[in-house]
C-alpha cells in the first residue's frame, strides 16, 4: 500500500488526530449513547458503571504522536502505536430478522440490508480489500457511491483507511465522521457489529436514507454491507 499511494506518515499521523478529535465531538453530542449499554463491574470493592469508551485519546496531539516511531519498517514506515487501530477488549450483539420473523413477532426494524459482498485481494495489500466489496455490495443494491449518505470502513491503519478512501474517492465529510477504530479501537470479533449497530443507530439520528460499512480482513478480504433506511 505504501508503493502504491505514496502516503507519508504526516498524513497518516493526521487522519489519526482526525480520528480522536471526531470520536471526541461524537462523544459529547451524545451520538453513540444509543448504542452503548452501560456495564457495572467492581473496582476496588466500588461498583462502577462503564458506559464511555476507554480507549480513545481526543486530547492527543499531532505533536505527540508524531514522536513516535515506526513499529513494522523502521526507516520509512507508516504505522505507529498513534495511528494504528488499538487492540482492546470489547463486545458488540446486534439482531438479524427475515422479514418473516419481524412480521410475526411485532418487531421494528431499525434498518434493511439491501446487499452485502466479500472480495478477495492480493494478501499483501489485504488493506485495499474494502474498495472492491464496498463497489461490489452498491452493485447487487443498484447504487452508485453518490447515493451513500454515510460511509464506515474500520480504520485498521490509518494508510490501509487513506488507500481505500483515495481508490474509490471517498467525500470524507461522510466517511467515518465520528472516529473510528483509531480512536474507538478494534476488538477482533466484534468490530463488524459496532460498525453495523452505529450505522444503524444512526438512522434515527439524522435524515439519511442509504449507509455502509465495510473493513478489511487478514488474508486478503474485504467485506461490505448496505443498509437502508427501514
Amino acid at each position: 500500500i505504501l508503493n502504491k499511494y505514496k502516503y507519508n506518515i504526516q498524513e497518516c499521523d493526521e487522519f489519526a488526530i482526525r480520528s480522536q478529535q471526531m470520536w471526541g465531538e461524537a462523544k459529547k453530542n451524545g451520538v453513540f449513547d444509543l448504542e452503548i449499554a452501560p456495564v457495572e463491574v467492581q473496582v476496588k470493592r466500588q461498583t462502577q458503571v462503564i458506559d464511555t469508551d476507554e480507549h480513545p485519546r481526543p486530547e492527543t496531539t499531532l505533536e505527540k504522536i508524531s514522536k513516535l516511531k515506526p513499529v513494522f519498517q523502521k526507516d520509512d514506515g507508516l504505522v505507529t502505536a498513534a495511528n494504528a487501530s488499538g487492540i482492546c477488549d470489547g463486545a458488540g450483539s446486534i439482531i438479524i430478522a427475515s422479514e418473516k420473523a419481524v412480521l410475526e413477532h411485532n418487531l421494528t426494524p431499525m434498518a434493511r440490508i439491501a446487499s452485502y459482498h466479500v472480495s478477495g485481494c492480493d494478501p499483501k495489500i489485504m488493506g485495499i480489500g474494502p474498495v472492491e466489496a464496498i463497489r461490489g455490495a452498491l452493485g447487487k443494491a443498484g447504487l452508485n457511491l453518490d447515493d451513500v449518505d454515510r460511509f464506515e470502513i474500520n480504520e485498521a491503519f490509518a494508510a490501509q483507511f487513506l488507500a481505500c478512501a483515495k481508490e474509490l474517492d471517498l467525500d470524507m465529510s461522510k466517511t467515518n465522521i465520528h472516529g473510528g477504530a483509531i480512536s474507538l479501537g478494534h476488538p477482533l470479533g466484534s468490530s463488524g457489529s459496532r460498525i453495523m449497530a452505529h450505522l444503524a443507530n444512526e438512522f434515527q439520528q439524522s435524515d439519511s436514507n442509504i449507509h455502509v460499512g465495510s473493513a478489511c480482513i487478514g488474508g486478503g478480504q474485504g467485506i461490505a454491507i448496505v443498509l437502508e433506511r427501514a
